[in-house]
């Protein structure tokens, strides 16, 4: 009786550990954006660039999380004209990749 009732506690034990280290504590995610704005800004060929709404967070199947920038085209010929970007940062790897995306808003 008493090896059946160890388990038991083990095995409540192990599922309560494990929901816990699921969920994130509210300062992790705030970290973790911090670092992905920070990459995304240095990846960014726009001045001025700022981030345009939040993370757009993809489950583990897909490891990325998106971001949309905003900012002023830097090259001469473009007269500082206002564009955007799209930047996607790899979440196993910690690098941000960054592509015009002036097309996604009209």
């Amino acid at each position: 009786m008493s090896k059946l009732m160890f388990v038991k506690g083990f095995a409540i034990a192990a599922m309560s550990f494990a929901a816990t280290s699921w969920a994130s504590a509210p300062g992790a995610w705030k970290d973790y954006d911090q670092r992905l704005m920070k990459a995304c800004v240095a990846a960014s060929g726009l001045k001025d660039v700022k981030p345009v709404g939040g993370p757009i967070r993809y489950d583990d199947r897909v490891p990325v999380t998106a971001l949309v920038l905003a900012g002023r085209y830097p090259q001469k010929h473009m007269t500082n004209r206002a564009g955007r970007e799209l930047c996607v940062w790899d979440r196993k790897a910690e690098k941000a990749y960054v592509s015009e995306a002036d097309q996604l808003l009209p």
